[in-house]
């Protein structure tokens, strides 16, 4: 019988891609708050939701949202997870400030820490003037903590983000 008009067809998921098994921890929709800090702003509180899924071949796609305490939207990350050769792994994000960003990391556990410096920052001519970028993401079943440091061309590295996320059941 066919599909009634304005549905969309049940697609079973596909089987994970085996060269995502070591990361098959992140898989999940993550959900919970952070704390946002850098010496240009003024500290602030923010919910965040995390989604990390596949679509059968060798990535992991990343859908970040974020909203202040009373709800206002305040940022957006999509992107990709690859993994590499001998436990390395390369992040690849979008963000809407006019800012891409690609980073490389090595998978230990379940942990992972990723690096962009200057070059693999790319800006638009509006961009923020971001150069370099540090996370480090830890699981630990489904309790998710991560850090974020920044720079940019006038402030050195320094932490910017913290947050602990619960996967979603």
């Amino acid at each position: 019988m066919p599909e009634p008009r304005g549905t969309v067809a049940r697609v079973d998921a596909p089987a994970l891609h085996e060269d995502l098994a070591p990361l098959a921890f992140l898989l999940g929709t993550w959900e919970g708050t952070g704390e946002g800090e850098y010496p240009t702003i003024e500290p602030f509180p923010y919910r965040e939701t995390i989604e990390i899924a596949h679509v059968g071949d060798a990535y992991l796609t990343v859908l970040e949202s974020s909203w202040s305490a009373d709800g206002e939207a305040i940022h957006l990350e999509r992107g990709f997870i690859r993994p590499a050769a001998d436990g390395e792994v390369e992040l690849v994000l979008a963000h809407p400030i006019g800012v891409t960003e690609v980073a490389h990391g090595r998978l230990q556990g379940t942990s992972i820490t990723f690096v962009s410096e200057d070059k693999d920052v790319g800006r638009t001519r509006t961009g923020l003037d971001v150069v370099g970028l540090e996370r480090r993401y830890r699981v630990d079943g489904d309790l998710m903590t991560y850090e974020v440091d920044m720079a940019t061309g006038r402030t050195a590295m320094t932490i910017h983000l913290r947050g602990e996320l619960r996967r979603r059941p």
